[in-house]
């Protein structure tokens, strides 16, 4: 059985015209761990997770998810680049922000889509497993509802649930409650920690920082395109090194 981390990321590099996103960052997450992304806006936490998918294409840097690595300085301009990207997308899945489900289709439906269409599975099995994951996630009443007609949280809880369907290797969150209602965030951060606790290896992009003490194995703190800090919760959080850390969670553990 391999010790090698699960994913594993080295001297990524971005930039955006003359402005250069991210420098160097490299780190690695362990399968079954959760890893944190703490920073200011425009630290760079949303374009790193967005290159583990290559939504965003980074200029350098290898990142390997289990058995698939891409070098994106060798893969940059090349004809056969994006089959290679699209074998490193498949490893993992993205909740954002937002929850992007589709509007027309059932909440039930919005789980089959991907699996049945993107990965040729059978209906039945897929419909099946999806009724689990509701279930999951406390929707399972909710499989005939649309969209528009779930809440904030609930919308968040199916776009979750989506997400797992596609049975990822790596899940990533794209700051999963900032668009959310104060009294919402507790019922999707409350999913997210039992998926901690089965044994989900998860990234997760968040200001979230109750969450990030509790249930992460590793806080890493960006700060203008690089990683200043890392270690567990207690040592990045609970006592940091650095000035600009504490300076950052001053400012969000007590804004007045």
């Amino acid at each position: 059985m391999s010790s090698d981390p699960l994913l594993s990321v080295t001297d990524l590099r971005k930039s955006f015209g003359e402005h250069e996103v991210l420098r160097d960052i490299g780190f690695a997450v362990d399968s079954g761990t959760v890893t944190v992304l703490l920073g200011p806006s425009g630290s760079g936490k949303t374009t790193v997770l967005r290159s583990l998918n290559t939504l965003e294409v980074p200029d350098a840097g290898v990142v390997r998810i289990d058995e698939v690595e891409v070098d994106f300085a060798q893969a940059r301009g090349r004809r056969d680049a994006e089959r290679d990207f699209a074998q490193l997308r498949r490893q993992s899945a993205m909740v954002f922000q937002a929850h992007h489900l589709f509007p027309h289709r059932t909440v039930l439906e919005n789980l089959t889509e991907g699996p049945i269409h993107a990965q040729g599975r059978p209906e039945d099995e897929v419909v099946t497993e999806a009724r689990v994951l509701l279930e999951q996630v406390g929707l399972a009443d909710r499989a005939d509802a649309y969209p528009s007609q779930l809440s904030g949280g609930q919308q968040q809880r199916v776009g979750i649930a989506r997400a797992l369907a596609l049975k990822p290797k790596l899940m990533l969150f794209d700051e999963p409650t900032s668009s959310l209602d104060p009294e919402l965030v507790g019922e999707v951060l409350g999913v997210m920690k039992d998926l901690a606790a089965e044994g989900w290896t998860m990234v997760v992009v968040t200001h979230e920082i109750r969450f990030a003490q509790h249930v992460s194995d590793q806080v890493l703190f960006l700060d203008a395109g690089v990683i200043a800090e890392r270690g567990p919760a207690a040592q990045v959080i609970g006592d940091p090194k650095e000035p600009r850390t504490r300076q950052f969670l001053q400012r969000i553990l007590d804004p007045i």
